[in-house]
């Protein structure tokens, strides 16, 4: 990334102070005023939600997707719809059970508005977006001289609070965008909703299917077969769920802030319009990585863990769905435009987390596990999600078919799960 988006740059890179429009703004005449401007623009913060005590204000976040999800409306789910969605999920896991030894994960299907997608995944957005609010919130505070900062005290905690909300600003932007698209709680790869559940969007569904001109039931169980496949992975892989959410939190916590492009809309606003303040920081974040090696290390292995699940999930559903569903193939095609076209998932990730989220490698872990199926059977191409250690590395996805006829051929299960059959052959209180 070459180009220096707003509010980010690389540290340490100087400014040119003969440039017009780059004088200081916390300069020495300014600072009273500045330090007056705070206190105002805190009382207005304290006005709106009270952001739960977090570095970003989930509250200010949840308010503005909901308005958001309101303009666009969102119906209540109707019973008619909720039986539908709840026997499409059920269905999906009996067919799941054919082309997989991963036991069925779902145990609460559901039907969910956009409101109620909100508030199901708010919990895994907050862990994923909280590092990138702390570094924001962190790097307002310390872009100010050190004569502002002793100045200030305990205003910079005002400060802080002044970038929580511009993040939770932006979060609620982009999570009101990301409800009205979505067609259920896994659409980008990771475990968004609570342990166990499964759900699907009625509207989401719908959206899909328009000009498919596939029968809304087909589409329904298609989409359903996609979700319980991922609850699957998310329930029955143990360490996976939290190997994603660090790969994300890791990454985002590499984030780096400079604020030259906020420097330049306080420089130009009346230091006694509090409300100009709040419009001058009211734009659009972007954010822009250190590149570090290890923020490089961090992308690697998200972008490698999230086409070795969507890899998965797309062979075992095509299986399933291949002899059942006439319009299978279609279906699985509008899924991979979608993607292409960058969906709702790299949108959304790239506004929270600086990270423009796409599978890159989708296609080589799809080869991969339909190899290994083919090679081992159903049995041993899922015992490779047994443990972190067996599964592909990005170097393995290099070459697929080298994986399965030589790394995948050399393990013994036994070797990092232990005999399958020790507790069951074990008196139930030696189990």
């Amino acid at each position: 990334m070459s180009d220096i988006p707003f509010g980010f740059n690389r540290p340490g890179e100087p400014g040119d102070e003969n440039e017009p429009g780059s004088q200081d703004p916390f300069g020495a005449g300014n600072m009273q005023d500045f330090a007056a401007m705070l206190h105002q623009f805190a009382d207005m913060l304290s006005n709106q939600s009270g952001g739960g005590g977090g570095p970003l204000n989930w509250d200010l976040a949840k308010d503005i997707a909901r308005h958001q999800i309101a303009e666009k409306g969102d119906p209540s789910i109707l019973d008619a719809q909720r039986r539908a969605v709840v026997e499409a999920l059920r269905l999906a896991d009996l067919w799941l059970d054919e082309v997989t030894t991963l036991p069925a994960g779902i145990r609460n299907p559901q039907a969910w508005s956009r409101s109620e997608w909100i508030e199901q995944t708010l919990p895994v957005w907050t862990k994923v977006c909280d590092p990138m609010a702390a570094r924001m919130a962190e790097s307002m505070g310390s872009a100010m001289p050190e004569e502002m900062q002793a100045m200030a005290g305990p205003l910079l905690g005002m400060v802080q609070q002044m970038g929580g909300a511009m993040v939770g600003g932006q979060a609620g932007q982009a999570l009101g965008a990301l409800a009205l698209e979505v067609v259920g709680s896994s659409d980008i790869g990771l475990p968004l909703a609570p342990a166990g559940v499964g759900a699907l969007l009625p509207s989401g569904v719908k959206a899909f299917g328009e000009g498919l001109e596939v029968d809304e039931d087909e589409v329904r169980l298609y989409l359903a077969l996609r979700e319980a496949a991922h609850q699957r992975l998310f329930e029955h892989v143990p360490w996976l769920r939290p190997q994603l959410l660090r790969a994300v939190e890791d990454y985002a916590s590499g984030i780096t802030v400079d604020l030259s492009k906020i420097e330049d809309a306080v420089s130009g606003i009346d230091l006694n319009n509090p409300e100009a303040l709040q419009q001058a920081l009211g734009g659009e974040l972007s954010l822009t990585p250190e590149e570090t090696p290890q923020q490089k290390a961090a992308l690697v292995r998200l972008e490698t863990m999230l086409a070795l699940v969507e890899g998965w999930v797309d062979t075992v559903v095509n299986a399933a769905a291949k002899d059942r569903l006439p319009s299978s193939v279609k279906l699985a095609e509008a899924v991979r435009r979608r993607r292409a076209t960058g969906g709702p998932a790299e949108r959304t990730f790239a506004t929270l987390v600086g990270l423009e989220l796409r599978p890159r490698r989708l296609r080589e872990a799809a080869t991969l596990w339909t190899s290994l199926g083919e090679a081992r059977g159903n049995d041993g191409r899922d015992d490779i999600w047994a443990h972190p250690d067996l599964m592909p590395t990005h170097e393995d996805l290099d070459d697929p078919i080298g994986f399965v006829e030589g790394k995948s051929a050399d393990f013994d299960i036994t070797d990092f799960t232990g005999p399958k059959d020790d507790k069951d052959d074990k008196p139930d209180d030696e189990a």
